[in-house]
């Protein structure tokens, strides 16, 4: 799927012909450097190296700042292979938010944000004990028994518990491009995407 990298804004909502208020999420959308060209005689496979949002040549390795070099733009901070694009890209070549057209659907993918140690009823929707009876006082947000005896002896693996929340990589599917925005880059599709705001994002069509 051909696609490019973006910048979580924020969100915001506009109005759609009828009145309805539509909730939404602004991306800052390229414009992304083709960095490597991916063929299948060389590589095995066919796909095309995007690079976005610039970063100092101090802050990359020496490997990285010849990479770069060779596609004729300096280091970059994020680096994705898309698969599926129509047109033939070379070394060098911008690939911006006009790549997108309105109406369309895409999908966008980043890190979710992380949550820390957070337990059952945040992060699995326990419903706790709830101001249940039996002289329960402090046990409201409680997992409850989690099933184990002398048979089998032991937590099975998976058990929905208490832990690291966050963090994840997720994919948000189906999310309908409502502008774009090419003098300023942007995009504004419905609903919400992952991450946080200046998270990077790769949204695919």
């Amino acid at each position: 799927m051909s696609g490019l990298i973006g910048k979580k804004i924020g969100m915001t909502s506009i109005f759609d012909e009828n009145g309805k208020n539509i909730p939404c999420t602004v991306i800052e959308a390229g414009p992304c450097v083709v960095t490597q060209v991916r063929t299948e005689e060389v590589d095995g496979y066919e796909a095309v190296q995007l690079g976005f949002d610039d970063k100092a040549d101090k802050n990359a390795t020496k490997a990285a700042l010849g990479h770069f070099k060779k596609a004729g733009t300096v280091a970059k901070r994020k680096v994705v292979e898309f698969k599926g694009f129509e047109e033939e890209y070379k070394l060098g070549d911008t690939v911006t938010v006009e790549h997108f057209v309105e109406g369309e659907f895409v999908d966008v993918s980043a890190t979710s944000k992380g949550k820390g140690f957070q337990g059952v009823v945040k992060r699995h929707n326990f419903g706790g004990v709830g101001q249940a009876t039996h002289g329960q006082h402090n046990r409201l947000r409680a997992p409850g028994s989690i099933g184990a005896a002398s048979y089998p002896a032991r937590v099975f693996k998976g058990m929905k518990m208490a832990g690291r929340m966050g963090g994840d990589q997720i994919k948000v599917q189906n999310l309908r491009v409502l502008k774009v925005v090419p003098e300023k880059n942007l995009l504004v599709v419905k609903g919400c995407v992952p991450g946080h705001k200046n998270a990077y994002v790769t949204i695919q069509k």
